[in-house]
Formats: structure tokens, C-alpha cells, sequence
């Protein structure tokens, strides 16, 4: 998947999981690698917004290579083993980032 087709997807993802019984929850990813890019996810106010912007007020900060973020929203990447592993690297609060990786999951 493209850049602009993850922001799609993970806002179709994030429209079918109710967040109406969660806090304020502020994820930024970045997307390394060729077609890579930043975007951001927002729960707030039981609503979820996914921008293709960076987020400056953020809980935590996720890093990861575009296609092992594909992997991740495929389904075929656990995000725990992903950490571990070094795959995924984890800026602030790894509990928030946590939290958006069920956000994400299939």
C-alpha cells in the first residue's frame, strides 16, 4: 500500500471501532522507508480523526518501515512482537501506543 492508501485504510479501520468509553488518545506515526510519510491519530471527544499531518500534542510517537506497517494493519505483524523485535520503535507513553494498536487491528 501506498502512503495516502494507509491513511485511508487506517481511517476506515478507525470508523468501525467505538471509542465513545475512551479518553484523549494522540498517536503520531512515522513511516520510514520509500513512499513513506506522517500522519497522525486522534481520539478525542469519542470520535477518531486520522490527519496526514504531524501531531505536536501527542501521547506517544510510533515509528516503524511503511511496509511493516502494512503488515501491522494486516494483520500478519503482532504489534508486541514488533516492538520487542525492534521493528517498531516507541516515543512517550507506550501504554497510549498500546491502546492505537488495538485501534488498528482487523
Amino acid at each position: 500500500m501506498t502512503f495516502d492508501e494507509i491513511v485511508t485504510k487506517v481511517r476506515e479501520i478507525a470508523s468501525g471501532v467505538d471509542v465513545a468509553d475512551k479518553g484523549f488518545l494522540a498517536v503520531q506515526v512515522n513511516l520510514t522507508g520509500e513512499g513513506g510519510g506522517v500522519f497522525y491519530v486522534e481520539v478525542k471527544d469519542g470520535r477518531v480523526n486520522v490527519e496526514p499531518y504531524s501531531y505536536d500534542n501527542r501521547d506517544c510517537e510510533v515509528t516503524m518501515s511503511i511496509d511493516d506497517f502494512n503488515k501491522l494493519v494486516e494483520g500478519k505483524l503482532d504489534p508486541v512482537f514488533a516492538f520487542t523485535t525492534g521493528k517498531l520503535k516507541v516515543n512517550g507513553d507506550i501504554g497510549k501506543a498500546l491502546e492505537f494498536s488495538k485501534l488498528i487491528k482487523k
